[in-house]
């Protein structure tokens, strides 16, 4: 614990919900939930105005829906999180070198390690001008937690939304804690905050109470220790800069269940590209391969393939996630697909895998020459059948707005200029014609083949601001 509250969290406000509705003026001050629309989808983020008709992050869209009937429900531009996000940390790191991401919209300060404060005042100057700089420069807002510790300044900022600034003076940290139900101290969930009130605690005083042994002997040594230690205040956690990631995975659900073994397999080459595609935009390059596959029955397995030396190239990792799919029995149907690159390195060792390919060359050319007489005879089924479609490239966020006509994403007609889907179907798209600086704009419905409505990048939010690029 640190004498003075310089370790800074800082929180945006329901994040992807809230730049929804600074793009889109007719969407200010209404329900707007942003997530996976299809039958499986979840809710990723739901506006304030959501939140009051008990929406929430993770809920099925399902439910959400029958909670919320009226809200906007959009699907995620994440291109578009993803620029303000950095706007956002490059505010951050102007007060300090060590700034330590936890999300898009989530991150700690060391202030103390900028020089920027070294008491509560100074600490309260620099979260006030953080939050004035946030909203100058995305016109958002973000809530800010400062405390002693990381734990009381995550606290601290869930206290301050939406919009505030809560600073948590060292030393009265025992009598803020106390009254608090268990569930706020990190790491105490659902099932440990129920298993807890079974055995009558439900406050952090009441965690104190019990005393370490008894925690041990409730949630297992590391837990029980750790719960004590954070019910007295104690976290000595640093902010650490830059936090290693251990794998880079993509997955997806879908809306009916894959049954076609060619479909399931044409999907995960499809995520292999796109992991491939994520993996290269973090600086790394894997070694292990692991596929998810997620049965009809909600049963989940996974197989692995680790490689002879790290890799970037996405034919090495389609490969290898297609022989970890042969490994899986897709009977009965799939809902789910992830594919996946762990045992990350900042290098590849493509030598290796010339050489390893070689040799796998040289082991088949028996059994290439035998197939050659199998191949010749089932020559007639196979020019019926057709090649195998190569697998295509993942598309791009405007590549599919153009396909699907999602609601949310970004539009331009010839004649009507900017705006974005609010729906579609039965071969006609609707559009509100808005940018974020005009006011709400007039509803048009078009065909959705119009050759005047084409795809279109976000627009920024404040004037003056970059556009954001989904290619």
């Amino acid at each position: 614990m640190r004498a003075a509250p310089t370790i800074l969290h800082l929180d945006m406000d329901a994040f992807f919900a809230a730049a929804e509705q600074a793009s889109k003026p007719s969407l200010r001050g209404k329900p707007v939930v942003v997530g996976g629309l299809g039958p499986r989808g979840v809710v990723a983020t739901a506006s304030y105005e959501a939140r009051r008709f008990g929406v929430h992050s993770a809920m099925p869209m399902g439910q959400a829906r029958r909670l919320a009937p009226n809200a906007a429900y959009l699907v995620p531009r994440f291109a578009f999180y993803r620029a303000i996000s950095g706007q956002v940390m490059e505010l951050l790191g102007r007060l300090s070198p060590l700034v330590e991401p936890l999300s898009l919209d989530e991150a700690f300060v060391d202030l103390e390690a900028g020089g920027v404060a070294d008491d509560s005042a100074g600490a309260r100057a620099a979260g006030e001008r953080l939050r004035r700089d946030i909203l100058t420069t995305t016109g958002l807002t973000g809530s800010v937690g400062l405390a002693g510790s990381k734990m009381l300044a995550k606290i601290a900022s869930e206290e301050a939304k939406p919009d505030g600034l809560v600073l948590i003076e060292p030393g009265t940290e025992r009598e803020l804690l106390g009254p608090r139900s268990v569930r706020i101290i990190p790491g105490v969930g659902p099932a440990t905050g129920e298993h807890l009130r079974r055995a009558g605690i439900g406050t952090v005083a009441e965690v104190v109470e019990a005393g370490e042994d008894e925690l041990v002997r409730l949630l297992g040594r590391a837990h029980g220790t750790s719960l004590y230690a954070m019910a007295l205040g104690r976290d000595d956690r640093p902010v650490v800069a830059e936090r290693d990631a251990k794998s880079v995975s993509v997955e997806d659900t879908f809306d009916v269940d894959l049954h076609d073994r060619l479909r399931i397999r044409l999907e995960v080459e499809r995520l292999a590209e796109r992991c491939v595609a994520r993996l290269r935009g973090s600086g790394h390059s894997g070694r292990t391969i692991v596929l998810k596959v997620r049965r009809y029955d909600f049963s989940t397995l996974t197989r692995s393939e680790t490689l002879r030396g790290p890799t970037d190239d996405p034919v090495v990792v389609r490969d290898a996630a297609a022989r970890l799919l042969d490994l899986v029995d897709t009977t009965g149907g799939v809902r789910l697909l992830g594919v996946g690159v762990s045992g990350l390195a900042d290098y590849t060792q493509e030598d290796l895998f010339a050489q390893a390919e070689a040799e796998a060359v040289a082991e088949a050319g028996a059994e290439a020459a035998a197939d050659a007489t199998a191949v010749a005879e089932a020559g007639t089924e196979a020019a019926e059948v057709g090649p195998q479609a190569p697998a295509a490239a993942p598309p791009t966020a405007t590549e599919t707005a153009g396909r699907h006509w999602a609601p949310g994403n970004d539009v331009r007609h010839a004649v009507h200029g900017p705006g974005w889907v609010q729906g579609s179907g039965v071969g006609r798209v609707t559009v509100r014609f808005e940018e974020p600086c005009s006011a709400p704009g007039r509803v048009r419905t078009f065909v959705v083949d119009d050759p005047d409505l084409e795809p279109a990048d976000p627009l920024p939010l404040v004037p003056g601001g970059a556009t954001v690029s989904t290619a």
